[in-house]
């Protein structure tokens, strides 16, 4: 079967879900009894699977089901975006930017001075770019994003709807009768190749510098990263995350859900923070930490093993506290 072939089949996730017409994967073993039942027409499965009985279907037999399956779905999803490019009316360009080919501009945009789109990069309807932001090659801007001026992608970043990115730091000086002197805020933010950010996320700009995404991070919804902030490559930050100013979060980190992480801290590379964490404090390269304060996350499960037994244990200690004043009592009385 040819690939062109495929892409005439619609996608469908659920494979017990999955009807004719519908192309589908296998991955997880424990779901093997719904490839004997449905009625998608093809199945991608792993090479290794071992089939119990018939299957109606076409299997294509690979390395790794789901990335093929998420390969083959970001193939279909680029197809349907080809047919995007032009620029909608009504919308706003300056003279003085540069854009590149197949670009697709949707209405209501507004594109600042000096602002360069590289090549077959889409900008949906609704989205800011302000002066001199610089948006790379095959990058996916959905409606509504505000990108604040100086700040640059790189090739294929993809932004989601509501994110904000480059709003000014949070930087405010005390002053003598309390109130608060702001900091002007003139660094912007770089966000390299292959990151993805969720919808309605925000990162700040940088006091002075950059606040920086590496190369293949990805964030989630409803993040907040402060300024000059640096996420590492292959980093993966999810939903409702706040990182702190200047903090340093090193490659193939892994932060859970509304984790908060003060500022001017560093995370080691392929560190692990457990979702709603309370990170104070640096961690090493490699460690897992959850709770709030986080501390090492081994210790914390087997406190938390402790805590549940915490009842039984009390009785038990009345229990013995019982015992030895029965004990005393018996030896008082025998003088």
């Amino acid at each position: 079967m040819k690939v062109t072939l495929i892409f005439r089949l619609l996608p469908s996730e659920k494979i017990e879900e999955a009807k004719e017409g519908q192309l589908s994967f296998l991955a997880n073993p424990k779901y093997e009894d719904y490839l004997y039942s449905t009625g998608a027409s093809v199945i991608i499965i792993n090479e290794q699977l071992q089939l119990r009985q018939p299957v109606s279907a076409t299997l294509i037999r690979v390395a790794d089901a789901y990335t093929a399956f998420a390969t083959l779905l970001a193939k279909y999803q680029a197809l349907q975006q080809q047919q995007l490019q032009g620029i909608e009316q009504p919308s706003y360009i300056a003279s003085s930017a540069s854009i590149g080919e197949g670009v697709y501009i949707g209405a209501f945009a507004y594109v600042g001075i000096q602002v360069k789109i590289g090549n077959n990069s889409k900008i949906y309807p609704g989205v800011y770019l302000g002066n001199n932001v610089v948006v790379g090659d095959n990058c996916v801007i959905h409606p509504g994003v505000r990108i604040y001026h100086d700040c640059k992608l790189g090739n294929k970043v993809t932004i989601h709807s509501g994110t904000v990115i480059g709003s000014d730091g949070f930087g405010f000086a005390p002053q003598a009768d309390g109130s608060f002197q702001k900091v002007p805020q003139i660094g912007n933010v770089v966000i390299e190749d292959e990151v993805e950010v969720g919808a309605n996320a925000t990162i700040d700009r940088a006091t002075i510098g950059s606040t920086l995404v590496r190369k293949g991070a990805k964030l989630d919804n409803l993040i907040q990263i402060a300024h000059n902030v640096e996420v590492g490559y292959s980093t993966v930050i999810a939903a409702q995350a706040g990182v702190s100013g200047s903090t340093k979060i090193g490659n193939g980190v892994m932060i859970g859900g509304q984790a908060g992480i003060v500022g001017h801290i560093q995370l080691g590379d392929g560190a692990k923070v457990n979702a709603q964490s309370g990170v104070s404090k640096s961690i090493e390269a490699g460690k897992a930490v959850t709770g709030s304060p986080a501390y090492d996350y081994t210790s914390a499960l087997r406190s938390q093993a402790v805590s549940r037994k915490l009842p039984d244990l009390e009785k038990r200690v009345k229990e013995l506290e019982a015992l030895v004043k029965q004990l005393l009592a018996e030896k008082a009385s025998l003088g």
